[in-house]
């Protein structure tokens, strides 16, 4: 007959007991005044968020002349969709629409290759100037982007390509310069996450493929790559918002109107002397869809990516 060893105390002989992790959501447990509480927190939290939105919908389908006779608050009037068709026409948003996907879809593509780059570099192969290297990727976001305006526009202007790629004779009005400041500016976020998410696969994986024969690039397109799907799929969610929403390199080195991405494009709806604001409402709001649309596709996975790890302990 077989005996178990069960493992005790030293000090008190007794079986030791094991940590009592918390489960379920915060709403679920604890006591219930601290329940109240979160709870309160967030549904002001919600309602603060949810006002400029629904308050952009309101402005959005209400006529001008209404809108300009009347309070910003005031309620009341004939509501319609003339506002979001005349934005449309009047902005031509979706010539400006093509501009953001020839910006965002390279920039965000050449992000991700060269994030996943880097970060199985510094994640996976040993070097001493790993973490030196990171901390120089991460360092880079800290420094403010308007700082280096005049410098890479210079650098820009004074650049020169072949007419029969920019009509400018160099890097102004191209989308090129635009793609190359989103990349370089991303890319450290990016490397700093992706090199996070691959330190904490198993060591053991890329040590059996060595044993195996494979090489580095096997390593990383076989074995480590796909199991980055969450992340990657989180970090193109974000990098889809950062990159679609930015308004100021474009309209610092784009200066022709054609070429504008659409938070640029916007500005056709303003007026010399007035603007309409229920016109520009719409514009906004229809410029948000692409974003929408990338999230919603993109939803379980980006969830995944960000909650990968938060069990682990």
């Amino acid at each position: 007959m077989t005996s178990t060893i069960v493992p005790t105390d030293q000090q008190s002989g007794r079986r030791p007991k094991k940590p009592v992790v918390p489960t379920g959501s915060p709403l679920t447990r604890g006591s219930k005044g601290g329940r109240i509480g979160i709870l309160i927190f967030l549904m002001v939290a919600a309602v603060l968020w949810m006002i400029p939105l629904l308050w952009t919908v309101y402005t959005s389908l209400r006529p001008l002349d209404y809108f300009d006779n009347h309070s910003f608050f005031s309620v009341g009037g004939r509501y319609s969709f003339d506002n979001y068709v005349s934005a449309w026409k009047d902005a031509e948003l979706p010539k400006f629409f093509l501009n953001s996907a020839i910006i965002t879809i390279p920039a965000v593509i050449l992000t991700l290759i060269l994030a996943s780059f880097a970060a199985f570099k510094l994640s996976r192969v040993s070097w001493r100037f790993n973490v030196p290297l990171l901390i120089l990727f991460t360092a880079g976001n800290l420094l403010p982007q308007q700082v280096l305006a005049t410098p890479l526009f210079q650098i820009a202007k004074h650049t020169p390509l072949p007419l029969s790629v920019s009509d400018s004779g160099s890097f102004i009005n191209t989308y090129y310069i635009v793609i190359a400041v989103n990349v370089a500016f991303q890319l450290g976020f990016c490397t700093f996450v992706m090199s996070n998410y691959m330190k904490a696969l198993p060591i053991e994986l890329t040590e059996a493929a060595q044993v195996d024969g494979a090489s580095i690039w096997k390593q990383y397109w076989k074995i480590i790559l796909p199991l980055c799907r969450p992340a990657l799929a989180a970090l193109a969610t974000l990098e889809v918002i950062f990159i679609y929403n930015d308004f100021f390199w474009a309209l610092l080195l784009i200066q022709k109107g054609d070429r504008l991405p659409i938070t640029s494009g916007l500005n056709n709806l303003n007026g010399q002397f007035a603007t309409n604001y229920t016109e520009l409402a719409a514009g906004a709001l229809l410029s948000a869809v692409p974003v929408l649309i990338v999230y919603l596709v993109l939803q379980r996975q980006f969830v995944a990516g960000l909650t990968l790890g938060a069990n682990k302990g």
